[in-house]
């Protein structure tokens, strides 16, 4: 028997790839060697159905993890990979316990033969997850967005059957349609039965005498799918969509999976937020926050007047009710909080200055001459 190819090797990614690294080179592959692109070339029918079963194992986590412990052998119903001996339907091709202790001891000691576990019924798809970046304001407000999904989906060629031209599937005749084949041998200590996965159907119960040209046999192909979703006001970063029955397929009539949306909101120049409230700071001048007067509030809706007292001092927190973030618990909004900061000019005209001199001596406020020299300074202030 020929050794099997590395399925790292096939998809050309590292054994650390991550799952976007795969899956990209999936595709790229999959394109390369895809049969409706090259017809009649057997190699290339080869490879892509290679390169499929590459990704088969290597895109789902927990076969991924058993390929990396136990290569190969991990998926060889006559090895002892698959679970190892603490996962018993993996125990040397055995279905499960009833099958272990009929093959030790047989029939004649008394114990009952359990049938061999096989996924025979319907197996629910499996749930994919998105990734979606948002506004903050998109978060605030609510959105409609839409993505593009890559995930499997019912071959359109051969309607999921995997049989080409409605050719239909065919009992398989090797196991009468369980999927399992059975060895049965007698010996001093009673019948000893070995239970394995059908090779000829591989555990299907069916057999595809022409496989669609398009899925190869499989019944689904990758897709890629734009999807609008409705992003509801007042989500948060980390927040999760749920879409139901957007996932992929399920096997032998299963529903399908879920799409599970994971918002990312991208942080805003100005506001800052805390739950549904939100918070900023706004600059004033010192003459605004000594005379008060009207000033400019940046909201989510724009710009809105706010009326200071007179004598507000720098660090002040003010609340805007209701102009914060949509409760998604109840009804109304949040807060907005503004913290004045009192900005001092840098750069004052000749008059200016003298208008800060008076106002400090009506003060009773001593300022210091920076036209005189340190030394000069240093006179003033020891008197001499």
């Amino acid at each position: 028997m020929a050794t099997k190819k590395d399925y790292y090797e096939i998809l050309g990614v590292d054994r650390n790839a991550s799952e976007d690294e795969i899956k990209k080179a999936y595709r790229k592959l999959a394109k390369k060697y895809h049969p409706d692109l090259n017809p009649g070339d057997k190699e290339a029918e080869a490879k892509f159905k290679e390169v499929n079963e590459a990704y088969e194992v290597l895109s789902d986590k927990e076969k991924r993890r058993k390929y990396d412990q136990f290569g190969h052998a991990a998926f060889d119903p006559s090895g002892f990979g698959g679970g190892g001996f603490g996962d018993f339907s993996g125990f040397g091709g055995f279905g499960d316990i009833g099958d272990i202790f009929e093959t030790f001891f047989g029939d004649g000691f008394g114990f009952t033969t359990f049938s061999s576990r096989r996924k025979s019924g319907p197996v629910r798809g499996k749930d994919i997850k998105h990734e979606l970046e948002i506004t903050f304001e998109e978060a605030a407000f609510g959105a409609e967005k839409e993505i593009s999904v890559t995930r499997n989906e019912e071959c359109p060629n051969c309607k999921g059957t995997g049989a080409k031209d409605g050719s239909g599937v065919e009992t398989c005749k090797t196991c009468g349609g369980t999927g399992e084949v059975r060895h049965v041998q007698s010996t001093p200590l009673g019948r000893i039965v070995n239970v394995r996965t059908c090779e000829s159907c591989h555990g299907e119960g069916t057999i595809i005498k022409n496989p669609c040209s398009s899925c190869l046999g499989r019944g689904i192909v990758r897709k890629t799918r734009k999807i609008t979703i409705n992003i509801p006001a007042g989500v948060d970063n980390g927040s999760i969509l749920t879409l139901r029955g957007e996932g992929e397929p399920g096997e032998k009539g299963g529903p399908k999976g879920d799409l599970y949306v994971y918002l990312r909101v991208r942080p805003h120049k100005i506001f800052r937020r805390e739950g549904f409230d939100i918070f900023c700071e706004v600059p004033i001048s010192f003459v605004k926050a000594a005379l008060g007067g009207k000033i400019t509030v940046p909201t989510l809706e724009g710009e809105e007047d706010y009326i200071l007292e007179e004598g507000t001092q720098t660090g002040t927190t003010f609340k805007l009710k209701g102009k914060g973030i949509k409760n998604l618990k109840r009804s109304g909004r949040g807060d907005l909080y503004f913290t004045v900061k009192v900005e001092v000019p840098k750069k004052l005209n000749e008059k200016q200055k003298e208008l800060l001199r008076q106002f400090a001596d009506a003060s009773g406020e001593n300022v210091v001459d920076f036209g005189k020299s340190f030394f000069g300074r240093m006179k003033d202030a020891f008197g001499k």
